[in-house]
């Protein structure tokens, strides 16, 4: 077995950027023309293991059968956008797939998991009376005013400020913090990520978020769940929230969700659906038929039993990789995760490590200044899994 991709080689730490595009990103590596299942393919034919999937975003990879024939599929009705002022049949049939599947009533569809977060606060504050917020420690739920107001990254946050009032962080899993924070005459929501993803993929005590549903149900505050990077599938059940035993009453999904094409969604029980009417909110993009014709699609796909069941045998498989690279590794501290969601929290920067493995043809991202993430593609194979874990290792070594 190869320990790297083949035909890689080592590439340019920085790409030269476009002088036309906003430079808010420091892009990295070579300039990427094709992808093809969990590799993306560069320009000089070079070929990378991609242990990100844009971000947790391409759950099934690239130029997968199911998302490329429903885009050609939609495509050939000529219906790209209509608005929300009228009915098409995609985005109807998503929120009855997504509420059959799921706790919810009734679903909110738009473009992004901050947009998601953003509507899922407003819909809390509309539906309770009340405006203050709480999330927690290693948060991170966006970057427009009101979910970087509830993100714990003061190097994001402060050249921003100030940012929307009422919307407070406390110590995660600090079970007297959150019960002095959430005040029944102020609090109209808790937010929490079941398992964090930019705050070192660290999943939550399931004790202490039932602690926190007791709390928010005798003070009437909801509840909502931010899923935007561990939903649909990525904690090898359809939603992460089914592993803790905890039922929201909001839930935020994004990034896989419509197979790379941008889509968030709200997923709300009728108790807060039934405050809201019409003109209470929003979305020119959102729930378009050909969005949410792929979105469909995927999450039939990723919703199959025995897809589920893939994911939690390669993340078992690559769970106890990790723990076992870690024992070996001294700088290795912790190997933590669900499925096909881990971190590894070393006892120095990552970001070297992230550079010293895409010149070795794989690419692995941060979470936060010393942990490395690990997102592959849900249908990456247990030989390219295998595959980029010794290439993972010779770089840690």
């Amino acid at each position: 077995m190869n320990a790297t991709p083949s035909a890689t080689r080592a590439t340019p730490a920085v790409s030269a950027a476009p002088a036309a595009l906003l430079a808010v990103y420091s892009r990295v590596g070579p300039r990427f023309v094709r992808g093809d299942g969990a590799e993306l393919i560069a320009e000089d034919g070079a070929r990378f293991l991609d242990f990100t999937a844009g971000l947790a975003v391409n759950a099934l990879g690239y130029n997968h059968r199911v998302v490329r024939e429903t885009m050609e599929q939609a495509l050939s009705t000529g219906l790209i956008h209509v608005s929300n002022l009228y009915c098409t049949e995609p985005g109807e049939r998503l929120a009855e797939e997504l509420v059959a599947r799921s706790f919810a009533d009734r679903v909110f569809l738009c473009n992004s998991g901050a947009e998601a977060n953003e509507a899922a606060f407003k819909f809390a504050r509309k539906w309770s009376g009340k405006t203050e917020i709480v999330a927690f420690s290693g948060s991170f739920h966006g970057r427009l005013f009101a979910t970087l107001a509830a993100t714990d990254r003061p190097e994001y946050r402060k050249p921003f400020e100030p940012l929307v009032p009422s919307i407070r962080i406390v110590p995660r899993e600090d079970w007297a913090a959150v019960d002095h924070a959430v005040s029944a005459s102020r609090t109209a929501a808790v937010i929490v990520e079941p398992v964090q993803g930019e705050g070192g993929v660290r999943p939550v005590d399931p004790e202490w978020l039932g602690f926190v549903r007791e709390l928010c149900d005798s003070r009437g505050v909801a509840v909502i769940f931010d899923e935007v990077q561990c939903g649909l599938g990525r904690t090898g059940t359809l939603f992460a929230y089914e592993q803790t035993g905890i039922v929201p009453d909001l839930l935020t999904l994004a990034k896989p969700l419509a197979g790379g094409l941008p889509m968030g969604a709200v997923l709300l029980r009728d108790a807060i659906a039934t405050a809201l009417k019409p003109g209470d909110h929003a979305t020119t993009f959102g729930g378009g038929p050909l969005v949410s014709s792929v979105a469909l699609a995927v999450v039939q796909t990723i919703a199959d039993p025995d897809f589920l069941a893939q994911v939690r045998s390669k993340g078992e498989w690559l769970g106890a990789r990790l723990a076992a690279l870690a024992a070996r590794r001294p700088r290795v501290r912790e190997a933590r995760g669900r499925g096909l969601m881990w971190g590894l929290e070393l006892t120095e920067p990552a970001a070297p490590f992230v550079t010293a493995a895409r010149e070795r043809g794989l690419l692995i991202l941060t979470a936060g200044t010393n942990v490395l993430r690990l997102v592959p593609p849900l249908v990456i194979t247990p030989e390219e899994l295998e595959r980029g874990t010794v290439v993972l290792e010779a770089v840690l070594a």
